[in-house]
């Protein structure tokens, strides 16, 4: 389950293997071996994935076929709290959470980009 779930999420943002590979930080190799055998990452990679494509890790692992835990009718996050984001389009708001998810990968906490 966890491998078609990766795949068709990486396919929805139409990302390569490689993509996954390097915001992971893994081999492309790895990547495939998640999609077509079997293998599962580790905790912190599979929390990465959730954080990236903005999913549950139950939905990740099949236990749940319901992407989001819960659904409100606005996004409540920190993008939404700390900027003005009022008048900005629920796809808009997404696309700044997607920002700085990808910023939150390229860094680590001390601030060092990483290799």
């Amino acid at each position: 389950m966890f491998s078609e779930r990766l795949k068709t999420l990486r396919n929805e943002k139409g990302l390569t293997q490689q993509d996954i590979a390097d915001i992971l930080g893994i081999g492309r190799a790895t990547v495939a071996g998640y999609e077509t055998k079997g293998k599962q990452p580790d905790y912190e990679k599979l929390t990465l994935l959730a954080d990236y494509f903005n999913v549950s890790t139950d939905y990740l692992l099949g236990r749940t076929d319901q992407r989001k835990p819960c659904s409100t009718d606005k996004p409540i996050t920190k993008a939404y709290h700390n900027l003005d984001a009022e008048g900005l389009s629920d796809e808009d708001i997404e696309k700044v959470e997607e920002y700085i998810r990808l910023l939150k990968m390229k860094y680590h906490p001390d601030g060092t980009l990483k290799k």
